[in-house]
């Protein structure tokens, strides 16, 4: 693998312009927790949607290991998000953002491709005591997506690399609205088997690279008043005025934060396509490749490998381990490496 290329952008915006997107954020107000729900049928049913990144974090406890129990570990990795843009803007004030020059010039230079389509914007916030487990991020395809498509498998794709025919590049801009301590973002620009890089999380910076292919995370926040509490699926955190943040009803919140204790970034990311006709073909699927198409590809690897035999197992999540295993090669924690 090549060194990963990528642009740090310091300042992101204007001072007033980076302030608007912290007030945009109090604005939007409640923001749900980043559970995944298992895949509840097909290849891999059982399985939440990165199985890969959720099991790799379960083993090793993180970049730099923790023996926690399993709760704990739940805890520390399900953070908060919502999203702003999907392919169009949908809250109010984030249209300058979505088509950042910058970000689209950048991107343009990481893969060499002069067309940008910006598309997500979301936000992402994470409380004391909470981490992003190490991982590279979902890829897209021509005809396979997270939409409708196990998450682990498209990830899988792109690390096998036996799909590049089909692959949409995709930039990622990570940019950082609120200094904290802890929460640095973590990256491999030299490969998984290279020491990684840190970033700290500074207010109105940015980083834009291709995350899809090389392994980032963000490093554990500190914890102020003890302990991370017990965080569960299903909660919220929401906004009360004043620069505090609560988990839980106002009646009985869970915890509460302020603005200073917390990680507050918002990605951004587009398509780059070398030429009108590529966009074209992802526009109107005219060179599409099918999920059947993709587990046929990876199983008769699997098997030119050793990994499978002439029948495949009756257990359609042993198939989805295998695949995940063979493919999605983890940097060792912290401590491994050391």
């Amino acid at each position: 693998m090549t060194k990963a290329q990528y642009h740090i952008f310091d300042p992101v915006l204007p001072e007033e312009e980076a302030r608007s997107l912290v007030r945009l954020c109090e604005d939007f107000g409640t923001y749900g927790m980043y559970a995944e729900e298992p895949v509840k049928e097909g290849l891999g049913a059982g399985l939440a949607q990165r199985h890969d990144a959720a099991r790799n974090f379960i083993m090793t406890g993180g970049r730099f290991s923790s023996d926690d129990p399993i709760e704990v570990l739940g805890a520390r990795t399900n953070y908060f998000r919502e999203t702003y843009a999907y392919a169009e803007p949908i809250v109010a004030g984030i249209e300058g953002f979505h088509r950042h020059e910058g970000f689209m010039e950048a991107a343009k230079d990481i893969f060499d491709r002069p067309i940008i389509e910006p598309a997500i914007v979301y936000a992402n916030l994470l409380v004391p005591g909470q981490e992003l487990a190490v991982h590279t991020d979902v890829p897209e395809f021509r005809g396979v997506n997270r939409t409708k498509d196990p998450e682990w498998l498209i990830v899988a794709m792109l690390h096998s690399g036996l799909f590049d025919k089909w692959r949409i590049p995709i930039a990622t801009a990570v940019s950082w609205y609120q200094d904290c301590e802890g929460g640095e973002f973590c990256f491999y620009p030299d490969g998984k088997d290279a020491a990684p890089s840190t970033i700290p999380a500074r207010f109105n910076t940015a980083v834009v690279m291709d995350t899809d292919s090389y392994f980032h995370g963000v490093d554990r926040m500190k914890e102020h008043d003890g302990p991370i509490p017990e965080l569960m699926p299903g909660m919220k955190l929401v906004f009360e005025g004043d620069g505090m943040w609560r988990i839980g009803p106002a009646d009985a919140p869970l915890a509460r934060y302020r603005w200073d204790e917390m990680r507050f970034s918002i990605s951004w990311k587009a398509y780059c396509f070398q030429d009108e006709a590529e966009r074209e073909a992802w526009r109107h699927h005219t060179d599409d490749i099918s999920q059947q198409q993709v587990v046929d590809t990876l199983v008769a690897d699997l098997r030119k490998r050793g990994r499978l035999g002439s029948s495949l197992p009756d257990d359609q999540a042993e198939l989805a381990i295998t695949i995940i295993d063979e493919y999605i090669k983890y940097p060792p924690p912290a401590s491994a490496a050391a």
